[in-house]
């Protein structure tokens, strides 16, 4: 038997088995249209599919009574840009302070080690009025 007709097979046997299970008719909601119910709990849980539809589009438009909401969402909106435009900025700074520490470093080193070079080779070798032509 290949494993998609041992899958069917599980799942025939679970159907039959909830179909005609006690736990389904149970699970199985009861018509209390004729209960007396206590006063503010609504009977009709459910409403018409049009009816629902209905208020589904009606709530999906903002209406003008709620321009704060926008205002707010635009203010959150301003602010967490401002907050980016702000880190992004330390964080260039940062990197171009680092560049120019790396920079001036640099020179320094090959500046120290051109004098060096000059005091090494040309120490005593040359009269100090040779060394500009």
């Amino acid at each position: 038997m290949s494993w998609t007709q041992v899958v069917v097979v599980s799942l025939f046997t679970t159907l039959l088995i909830l179909t005609f299970s006690s736990v389904v008719e149970n699970a199985a909601l009861r018509d209390d249209s004729k209960a007396d119910h206590p006063k503010g709990v609504p009977l009709h849980v459910f409403m018409p599919e049009s009816d629902a539809s209905n208020f589904f589009k009606r709530r999906s438009r903002r209406s003008s009574g709620y321009y704060a909401e926008p205002q707010a969402e635009q203010r959150v909106k301003l602010s967490l840009s401002e907050r980016r435009r702000e880190y992004d900025e330390e964080q260039r700074n940062d990197s171009e302070n680092y560049v120019e520490e790396r920079r001036d470093e640099q020179n320094e080193r090959s500046r120290e080690m051109t004098e060096q070079f000059r005091e090494s080779h040309y120490a005593g070798l040359y009269h100090r009025s040779y060394w500009f032509y």
